[in-house]
């Protein structure tokens, strides 16, 4: 056994000098350490609650990746994919771990990827103990033995007490996330929100593994039945993803981040799960209510003195989250590899209440809103929102992507074909009306629908069992079990056909402006995989 609290280490290779470095704490003397220093506080579930800053969720616009020999013809250069100077990018980094040389600094050791063949090693340098313990939950844990002769491949420099200056350093205002593909390195500043750094390394891996290993990134929660069958959950934020895949009755293979292999298997990237806890309730989610104990830690959520959290109050922000280990969760797949995919879920919640609650894609429409990416916000998501917007990321993922959309978007119709899936989408949002007229889906309605699907409930496609959808083009069952039939169809649910129509046409539209960037070079199989009719 080797004693990891003494165990020395250098970061000098790093240009972190004379740092007092505590390396690889555990989960309870990161805890203990965030309430000494008194950057947080208990809450009554035990899990230790911390208040991110500045910076309550991502910031896409400061997300830059250094354009060099390797990323150059690679990269797509977008406004998503901002290019940064490699000179610039050496000066700041000087800068950064000049300002963590002579502080007490936190380092872990870690892996990202399940599959041994797949597997990179992570260290992680953090400015906060909070921050280090996030990363202790979220990447992979080498044992002991592994961590011997553990040698880094990317390194991640976490400093959100370091403010940059835009006038000099090339960044858009104080506060940085930069990829480094040549030199292996996330580079953080400026902000204290925890997410950067996992979706440092998922952008990263979402580079690496397409170009160099031949397997699809997909920023998707999956979870395993138990005759073996894998489920994959595509979604952005607030659409469901972490929830549905949590399911009693099937084993977690994680929440957010796989891969999906040429030997057709699926693993996940990450060691623990990062939700959101927006009006999160014992009763509609036992399982990540049950996980939210010591060792998680909760972001940004108000709390009484008594530390009783109201996951109702978002007036800090609507993102509030909580990060635990996966192991957290009672019914998990171990190893996080799944194996045997057959069906994927597209989720969207659509606040304009027009798309049905459950629909059958054929793989052209798959193709189609895989590239779209589509979700809505509502009102009082962002600011200016004051009705519903739509919101399309493509891939489901947009700012990790670094490669063009249809790169993915052509390995999974590749793997989708060979593996023989079935693709739904699935409408967690509005029905009866648009946001402010409509209601949310009811969970439990949703839970039904997808195990109707994955208990072969439905079945195969014939024009007795579906309904084609008059706009989108999309097919949807007519009866389902567990579901009133009367829901399964969003247009009876409105009572009003001519403002069904209309809100239907003005989606559509939607959809047809944001795939005018992707035109060029998608096929017209893909092409005619979207809305059927829309208004001129």
């Amino acid at each position: 056994m080797i004693n990891l609290n003494t165990k020395s280490i250098s970061l000098e290779n790093l240009g972190i000098k004379n740092a007092t470095i505590r390396y690889q704490l555990s989960s309870d003397e990161l805890h203990n350490e965030t309430l000494e220093k008194n950057q947080g506080v208990t809450s009554s579930l035990g899990a230790i609650a911390v208040n991110t800053g500045e910076f309550t969720g991502r910031s896409p616009q400061d997300r830059f990746i250094v354009k060099d020999a390797i990323t150059e013809d690679k990269v797509w250069w977008s406004k998503i994919n901002i290019p940064f100077d490699s000179q610039k990018f050496d000066a700041l980094y000087d800068k950064v771990v000049n300002y963590l040389s002579e502080k007490e600094i936190f380092v872990r050791d870690s892996y990202a990827c399940a599959d041994e063949n797949y597997k990179l090693n992570i260290r992680v340098v953090n400015e906060y103990p909070w921050s280090n313990m996030f990363a202790y939950n979220m990447f992979l844990r080498p044992t002991e033995d592994e961590l011997k002769d553990f040698n880094p491949e990317w390194t991640v420099i976490n400093a959100p007490g370091f403010m940059a200056n835009p006038d000099v350093d090339g960044t858009r205002q104080h506060n940085f996330a930069i990829l480094n593909f040549t030199k292996k390195i996330a580079l953080i500043g400026g902000t204290g929100y925890t997410g950067e750094i996992k979706k440092g390394i998922f952008s990263a891996l979402n580079f690496i593994l397409p170009v160099y290993k031949n397997t699809l990134p997909m920023h998707c929660s999956a979870n395993v039945g138990k005759d073996g069958d894998t489920a994959i959950f595509f979604g952005l934020s607030g659409t469901g993803k972490t929830t549905l895949s949590t399911d009693p009755d099937r084993s977690l293979i994680g929440d957010d981040e796989h891969g999906w292999t040429a030997e057709n298997t699926v693993f996940n990237f990450e060691g623990g799960c990062y939700a959101k806890v927006i009006n999160l309730s014992q009763e509609q989610e036992p399982e990540i209510f049950g996980a939210i104990k010591k060792g998680a830690i909760l972001e940004n959520v108000v709390m009484d003195k008594d530390g009783v959290i109201d996951f109702a109050d978002t007036s800090i922000t609507q993102n509030t989250r909580v990060s635990y280990p996966i192991y957290h969760i009672d019914n998990i797949q171990e190893p996080s590899i799944g194996k045997n995919p057959k069906n994927i879920f597209f989720l969207t919640a659509d606040a304009f209440g027009v798309l049905p609650p459950i629909s059958k894609l054929t793989p052209n429409q798959a193709a189609y809103h895989f590239i779209s990416g589509y979700t809505a916000k509502v009102a009082g998501t962002e600011a200016g929102i004051v009705e519903p917007t739509p919101s399309f990321s493509a891939c489901f993922g947009a700012p990790f992507m670094p490669l063009h959309p249809t790169k993915y978007a052509e390995m999974l119709s590749k793997k989708m074909k060979d593996a023989g899936v079935n693709v739904w989408l699935i409408n967690t949002g509005w029905s009866g009306g648009q946001y402010g007229v409509g209601k949310r889906m009811p969970l439990k309605y949703t839970r039904a629908m997808i195990s109707a699907v994955l208990n072969g409930d439905l079945g195969s496609y014939r024009y007795e069992d579906y309904h084609i959808h008059s706009v989108f083009g999309v097919a949807q069952p007519r009866t389902c079990p567990g579901v009133p039939t009367e829901l399964l169809s969003p247009r009876a649910t409105w009572n009003d056909d001519e403002a069904y129509y209309k809100t239907a046409f003005k989606l559509s539209n939607a959809f047809r402006n944001n795939f005018k960037q992707f035109e060029e070079v998608a096929n017209e199989d893909i092409r005619r995989g979207g809305p059927q009719r829309y208004a001129f």
